[in-house]
């Protein structure tokens, strides 16, 4: 059991609470790397015993927060050189909700830069392990906020998901992560990468705090155009009685026959309690990939325009004219993979190639879309690995991106489609957790979650802690 969770039963006082937690993070932070920046252990206790006097659902509760969210007073990098010392004047949205509750933000976690990747690898500060085989990696990009949860540290997290980013890391590290609808939760304060495709979402250790964080962060915000009015309550177990669930088999062909048999597990648990399993294939999945990194990128290259060392980021090099500052800036200043994104981005909405890559993969986009509802249609979730591969070893796939993007295969779709989508834990395989996908129908998230609580129950896995 997590710290927070005897917190909350009051089995341990404040003291104790923040004592023990930064004394683990002491003992097994130098190799997990979960955080990029902690925040002084008095600090932190003064605070909770302020919030606890505030009062609140979460009163008191230590809450990591990946670094592209901002936070007033606390370093935000997006793990990246070119914002190494950006220190925010304002707080994102999500996390003035979270203190108006009693949150009290322990540090922010580490993550690829700018949010782009898969592992947590590409991060200027260096990889993230997994708590559960530090030679492997936590996923990403929000990997050092899992990890945060499955190292024991804290039992809630925010993190953002633009193909996959937030349930990647919780299948590989054993938690529970929503990916809202889009325009659920504000992205005001997320420091943009792919503006169509990217939501703040929350991380936990159990289902039933999944849905309390994600209970305060949604809804509508005069600062985000793009959010709707939307209230989420915290929701109890749905049981599955009579529940349609389609089962997406062209996924599971692809995906480790090790998952597969820890996903078809709890699928036979699900039948049992009266869902009705059906077998279906989602067409035009082979074009999810393509059209999503075209978009992303696409998307990328416009919006860290802005790092150049004049205006925002990394700023060494001031002399010559701006074309050549400006090329200094950048190039030392962002990563491999950043350069990558936004070279490829460039390109593709470069006069000549717009129309060849930039709109058809935008008629891609609304073609799977329309193959979705259809399925949608018929089935109330889907449901598929979360990830298709256990989680890789450090090195494995960094150096190989076409490698690297393929393992995001399962989880664009509900990006690409702007729906909600969970990975809950429902095994494991080689002593690694196995995460299970539950997509549903826009603005389904509270009913996924009510789903997720009931599933919990039937595996009897929740507050992992490696």
């Amino acid at each position: 059991m997590s710290f927070t969770s005897k917190f909350l039963k009051g089995e341990i006082g404040p003291d104790d609470y923040v004592g023990k937690t930064f004394d683990l993070i002491k003992k097994k932070d130098s190799e997990i790397r979960a955080f990029i920046t902690l925040r002084k252990e008095e600090e932190v206790l003064q605070e909770v015993k302020e919030r606890i006097k505030q009062g609140g659902k979460l009163a008191g509760v230590l809450l990591a927060v990946k670094d592209n969210i901002s936070t007033a007073g606390i370093r935000t990098t997006c793990a990246s050189r070119m914002l190494e010392d950006y220190v925010p004047p304002y707080n994102a949205t999500v996390i003035n909700k979270v203190l108006k509750e009693g949150a009290v933000i322990i540090g922010k976690t580490n993550m690829d830069e700018f949010a782009m990747g898969s592992t947590t690898e590409t991060s200027y500060f260096g990889p993230t392990r997994n708590p559960w085989n530090l030679e492997r990696t936590p996923g990403g990009s929000s990997g050092g906020s899992a990890a945060s949860i499955a190292a024991g540290y804290v039992n809630l997290a925010l993190g953002s998901d633009t193909g996959g980013s937030i349930r990647a890391p919780a299948s590989f590290n054993g938690v529970y992560g929503l990916k809202p609808s889009y325009g659920t939760v504000s992205r005001f304060g997320l420091v943009a990468y792919a503006n169509s495709l990217e939501q703040i979402g929350p991380i936990a250790g159990n289902a039933e705090h999944l849905s309390t964080l994600f209970s305060i962060i949604a809804g509508e915000d005069p600062k985000d155009a793009t959010t709707i009015n939307y209230s989420a309550e915290e929701t109890a177990p749905i049981p599955l009685k009579g529940l349609r669930v389609g089962v997406i088999s062209n996924i599971m062909e692809s995906s480790d026959k090790e998952i597969v048999s820890s996903i078809k597990n709890a699928i036979n648990k699900m039948s049992d309690e009266g869902a009705i399993i059906e077998e279906t294939e989602l067409k035009n999945v082979e074009l999810a990939l393509p059209s999503y990194y075209v978009i992303a990128m696409s998307e990328a290259s416009s919006n860290l325009a802005r790092f150049d060392g004049v205006r925002y980021g990394f700023s060494r090099y001031s002399e010559g004219n701006w074309k050549e500052t400006f090329s200094k800036n950048r190039g030392e200043g962002f990563g491999l993979e950043v350069k990558r994104r936004i070279l490829l981005g460039s390109f593709i909405l470069s006069a000549g190639y717009y129309d060849q890559y930039y709109i058809r993969a935008l008629k891609a986009r609304n073609l799977i879309k329309r193959n979705m509802d259809s399925l949608f249609s018929k089935y109330d979730i889907l449901v598929s690995p979360t990830m298709p591969v256990l989680p890789p070893k450090i090195g494995e796939v960094i150096d190989d991106p076409i490698k690297m993007y393929a393992i995001d295969l399962n989880t664009v779709l509900a990006n690409l489609t702007a729906i909600p989508a969970i990975s809950l834990p429902v095994g494991f395989a080689s002593g690694l957790p196995v995460g299970m996908q539950i997509m549903g129908r826009y603005l389904s998230d509270t009913f996924l979650l009510g789903i997720s609580r009931f599933m919990e129950q039937l595996t009897g896995l929740h507050d992992l802690v490696a």
